[in-house]
């Protein structure tokens, strides 16, 4: 999979602005090369007061393009307003600090192991429950949810998660759900979660009596799509979980909710994530859907985190598809929902076509029903779709996830793009060679 989103020269990219009051920064840019093009920049910063040191330039990489380096000392505030307009008139801007290091682009993870670095940043619950949780007058479960904390906070990239045994009263939790939710799936959810579940049972033990462990079910979706479980203590800032996405990984809590609400939750937990996102990480169109969210993160700004994090709860939280003439659900958060599942095919919310540019902007409730659902006619069809809506995003670069090195790669010049397109040509080559074989088969009367 493989974004490319070139800054276009209207777009104000993300920028890095210094503390302090006078900074050393570095500036390299590229302008195309016409007469007056130097007198412009310079007059830019001669408007923001900005002090020039040193000046170089030399010819680009890209034919009608001119590189510059300049040297400036100025302040943050100076330097907040001098970088967009300077993105308005140059392409592929990079400011780089005293030390030379790149300071132009948001920090994401470029291995796997760098999620390792989320473990501690959780927002809200883990082991602390505010006062309105089922559980905050229970100590006996918020010492499990600590127990629970430790795990995620312990886990390290690579590691086996942990088994868990657990209680009669937890495991009875699980039992209600289950045989609840289970009863819908049939008229409400999707074919391709009707279709994993069975395989589900087989293989990682999904049944009304015992919670699934986490390993399990990881060396499963391995298996199927290559997508990962890894523990986590609460909830993650929609940069931090969505850039988990982009390797294929997806942060679950491992804690059920309170036994004195079975079918309500103020956060997710080990039901939501098993029952339902799990089924549909084992699809592999769906898998490439939920990844190409997490590719478009890496990098982006906050705005379009915002908007991406938007479109994630429309689609793989509470989103619907049309299968067969039919309105099935495929997000989670309707498959873990008894009563929204329920609720959200009935004609009492709006239902309204997929269209990721006005999902984006669509404000949405978290502690009650949602007032509108968005349809989508396919995976396929809403990954195209975001793929068209990716190009929007303010990021001068693409990204690409290699599954061998379990790291992403970073196209910003021509030399890597050549690299990525020779890597195409092999790929090519190969669905070539299989067809032509396949064609020859049928020919002979295989």
């Amino acid at each position: 999979l493989v974004y490319l989103i070139m800054a276009h020269p209207s777009m104000q990219l993300p920028a890095f602005v210094p503390q302090g009051d006078i900074n050393h920064i570095r500036i390299i840019f590229s302008v195309e090369e016409k007469v007056g093009a130097l007198g412009e920049i310079l007059d830019l910063f001669k408007g923001q007061e900005v002090n020039i040191s040193h000046i170089e330039s030399r010819p680009s990489k890209r034919p009608e393009d001119v590189d510059f380096f300049l040297d400036v000392h100025c302040s943050s505030d100076q330097l907040k307003t001098v970088l967009p307009k300077l993105s308005v008139s140059a392409r592929f801007v990079h400011v780089l600090d005293e030390s030379g290091a790149d300071k132009s682009q948001i920090w994401f993870p470029r291995k796997m192991v760098d999620l390792d670095m989320y473990a501690d940043r959780v927002l809200t619950y883990g082991s602390e429950l505010s006062s309105d949780h089922p559980g905050f007058k229970d100590p006996v479960y918020r010492k499990r949810r600590k127990f629970f904390a430790d795990i995620a906070h312990e886990y390290r990239t690579g590691q086996p998660i942990p088994r868990v045994e657990y209680t009669e009263q937890e495991t009875a939790t699980w039992t209600e759900i289950f045989n609840k939710l289970t009863s819908l799936y049939p008229k409400y959810a999707c074919r391709e979660h009707q279709r994993i579940l069975p395989l589900l049972r087989d293989n990682c033990g999904f049944k009304p009596d015992q919670i699934p462990q986490l390993e399990d079910v990881n060396t499963f979706l391995k298996d199927c799509t290559g997508f990962r479980l890894r523990p986590v203590a609460g909830l993650l800032s929609s940069r931090d979980f969505l850039n988990g996405l982009a390797f294929r990984v997806f942060h679950s809590t491992q804690y059920i909710r309170h036994h004195s609400r079975p079918f309500y939750t103020p956060e997710p937990d080990v039901c939501h994530e098993l029952l339902g996102h799990v089924p549909l990480f084992a699809d592999p169109d769906f898998a490439s859907f939920s990844q190409e969210i997490g590719l478009a993160s890496l990098g982006a700004s906050d705005d379009d985190i915002e908007h991406l994090a938007t479109l994630y709860w429309f689609t793989v939280e509470f989103g619907l598809c049309r299968q067969d003439g039919e309105i099935k659900a495929y997000g989670a958060g309707l498959l873990s929902s008894s009563g929204e599942l329920e609720y959200s095919i009935s004609d009492k919310p709006e239902h309204k076509p997929f269209e990721p540019s006005k999902i984006v902007v669509t404000k949405y409730p978290i502690t009650e029903y949602q007032p509108v659902y968005f349809i989508a006619d396919s995976f396929q069809s809403a990954q195209q779709s975001l793929r068209e809506f990716a190009k929007s995003l303010a990021r001068p670069f693409g990204v690409r996830y290699n599954p061998y090195t379990q790291s992403i790669e970073v196209f910003d010049n021509h030399k890597q793009l050549n690299r990525l397109a020779k890597t195409i040509k092999s790929d090519m080559q190969i669905l070539s060679d299989a067809m032509e074989r396949l064609t020859q088969m049928e020919e002979s009367g295989w």
